[in-house]
């Protein structure tokens, strides 16, 4: 299959075909899907680990990381490894709790390794997004559905966060953790940074923020006085995830909880910025940051009039828009830094989950997201994260679930 041949099509904007021109004049192509497809499943075959998983990098990133470990199973499931997918799919529930707490971390690998900092030996005491809902979902609809004991435990997990969690008045669920949003020195925390944002500073700030967690009886992570923030991203991901969860299973108790959700997100809305502004004591400051990851609402909004504006927005080279990928932060914003860790590089995890949402508006423009983030994936050597202008690798490279542009290559 020729990549180049299937990125182009006739509905292409001024600002989309224009990102186009600068990916393929400043890139080198991707001319095969095959040459991809042997990259990624060298990768995974080389981060798998005997405990069941692929680790991410395993010098930056040797454990279990949840949200990874669900992309993990999408990219097992593309290479058609439904056997690793199965064991990576169960073994990210390995330390759930009894409540249906799923931790981010799972130190399978070495038990007791961080343990004073989270205050148990198997694992970490907060979580990420739920990512496993759509997981499942993938899997049940290649025809290849987990075990019943698999499925239950990814409800018990949604039902711990829709009913345990504690809520802003809002009705956004809250946040126990800024690391809990995946997304971790987005600019949407600067005003939680004491003294503004340094990364040292914020490095002591999140650690100190794990002593003020609140939990359940259980040990689950219910609320954090110090941090009441509900992130419009995170709070996307938890319905989007519900919904798919709830698709496959017939579970009208879930579909209504993510209805809630996403209701409530719809209010968040700021049309002056054309993002979804975060709850809580950042709504006013930070929390408006327009960063790539507020705009994952795309995926449960039922308004085309946003969404036109949001996919406007992720293509325009001037706002988010770039030749690989989706930029982490807008070009405008005073923080945006091309290189900077969650302050302007393309992440590939949300370029797939925006793709995902903008497919459900505009099919043309998802396929652009698609193939300019294949191409940045490509030319940064399936790094971390990358430039977004250049496609220059950055952190842990390569990483694991960059493999999901094997998954975008098929939409491009």
């Amino acid at each position: 299959a020729q990549f180049r041949a299937t990125t182009e099509t006739p509905s292409v904007g001024p600002n989309r075909k224009e990102m186009m021109e600068q990916r393929d004049m400043a890139l080198p192509g991707l001319e095969d899907v095959g040459a991809l497809r042997d990259a990624v499943q060298r990768v995974l075959d080389d981060h798998w680990v005997p405990e069941g998983y692929a680790a991410p990098h395993a010098g930056t990133y040797p454990w279990q990381w949840l949200w990874d470990s669900c992309f993990h199973v999408l990219v097992w499931q593309a290479l058609g490894r439904t056997d690793r997918a199965q064991v990576e799919m169960a073994s990210l529930f390995g330390p759930q709790t009894q409540s249906g707490f799923v931790p981010h971390m799972n130190y399978v690998r070495r038990p007791g390794t961080h343990a004073d900092l989270w205050g148990r030996d198997d694992a970490s005491s907060i979580t990420q997004p739920p990512m496993y809902g759509h997981a499942v979902a993938e899997l049940v609809r290649a025809g290849a559905p987990p075990p019943d004991e698999v499925v239950e435990a990814a409800a018990a997990g949604m039902t711990f966060l829709l009913e345990q969690r504690e809520r802003h008045d809002s009705g956004l669920v809250l946040l126990c953790h800024p690391w809990e949003s995946g997304a971790d020195d987005s600019p949407r925390w600067d005003d939680c940074c004491p003294g503004g944002f340094d990364v040292e500073r914020w490095r002591a700030e999140k650690n100190r923020l794990v002593t003020t967690i609140g939990f359940a009886d259980d040990g689950s992570p219910v609320r954090n006085p110090a941090f009441p923030v509900a992130s419009a991203g995170f709070n996307a991901l938890l319905a989007f995830n519900t919904r798919e969860l709830a698709s496959v299973t017939g579970d009208g108790g879930l579909a209504a909880a993510a209805d809630e959700v996403a209701f409530a997100l719809d209010a968040r809305w700021d049309d002056d910025l054309g993002t979804w502004v975060d709850a809580g004591p950042t709504a006013d400051g930070s929390g408006r940051c327009r960063t790539v990851d507020a705009l994952l609402p795309l995926l449960v909004t039922a308004d085309s009039t946003r969404a036109a504006r949001v996919v406007a927005d992720l293509c325009d080279l001037a706002a988010h828009g770039g030749p690989v990928g989706p930029t982490g932060v807008h070009r405008a914003e005073p923080v945006f830094d091309p290189t900077a860790y969650w302050r302007g590089p393309v992440w590939p995890q949300l370029a797939y989950l925006l793709v995902l949402g903008t497919t459900r508006f505009d099919p043309g423009a998802a396929a652009q997201l698609a193939a300019a983030t294949v191409a940045g994936a490509w030319a940064s050597g399936l790094a971390e994260y990358w430039h977004p202008d250049t496609g220059a690798g950055l952190g842990a490279t390569p990483q694991s679930w960059t493999g999901l542009a094997l998954l975008l290559a098929e939409r491009a």
